[in-house]
């Protein structure tokens, strides 16, 4: 506040000053504001970042969804198809249950039956395997547990150790999962497989086939 016993020089002088005071303080004040143009660029690149992640989450939602349908419309079918398994073993062991010399000797009734049977045995086959039901063929592999049961050894030095001499009963697989491994004899006392034949030869199925089917 001005003194009354200043002369008015006195007081302009003192006018000026305050308002040089004020003038500076609110330059500082200006100087310490944030410039509009930054903050709208640090909020813009901000919303750009929560959007990619939304869109990269989305993204990752959807292919995970399209990889659970598709594998519920490919291994829905699983229990349903093991359980046909049964019935075209039943089928194969009706047919080898007639020996050779019976089939030569049929008469036509007994021939037709046997056809007759053997037609079920394939379209029932053939309907598996339009639903993603693969019947495997281990015969002159090498033992794979992930897809072969090994029933018994057979000596045999001409084929490689733990080769697969024979099908005792016939795998399956759907899509990448085993259904039903084979029930296999393997050979014993043959040559050890080249370390050659490891390194170059192709990966092992059942290193990845999943079981779970």
């Amino acid at each position: 506040m001005s003194n009354e016993n200043n002369t008015p020089e006195d007081q302009e002088a003192e006018v000026a000053a305050q308002a040089a005071e004020t003038a500076a303080d609110d330059a500082s004040a200006g100087s310490e504001a944030v410039d509009p143009i930054e903050a709208l660029k640090a909020e813009n690149a901000d919303l750009k970042d929560r959007a990619l992640r939304v869109m990269a989450e989305m993204e990752n939602l959807r292919r995970r969804t399209e990889k659970e349908l598709k594998d519920t419309r490919q291994y829905s079918v699983a229990g349903f198809a093991r359980d046909m398994l049964t019935v075209s073993d039943n089928l194969r062991r009706a047919l080898d249950a007639v020996p050779d010399e019976l089939r030569q000797n049929a008469d036509a009734g007994l021939v037709a039956l046997l056809e007759g049977v053997e037609m079920t045995e394939r379209e029932l086959l053939n309907q598996l395997e339009k639903n993603g039901v693969k019947k495997l063929e281990p015969a002159g592999q090498k033992f794979d547990p992930n897809f072969h049961q090994a029933m018994f050894e057979v000596p045999n030095t001409e084929v490689p150790n733990n080769t697969v001499v024979q099908v005792v009963q016939a795998g399956y697989q759907i899509g990448d999962r085993v259904l039903r491994p084979a029930m296999v004899g393997v050979s014993k006392g043959g040559p050890k497989e080249a370390p050659a034949a490891a390194k170059d030869g192709d990966d092992e199925a059942g290193q990845t086939v999943d079981k779970t089917a």
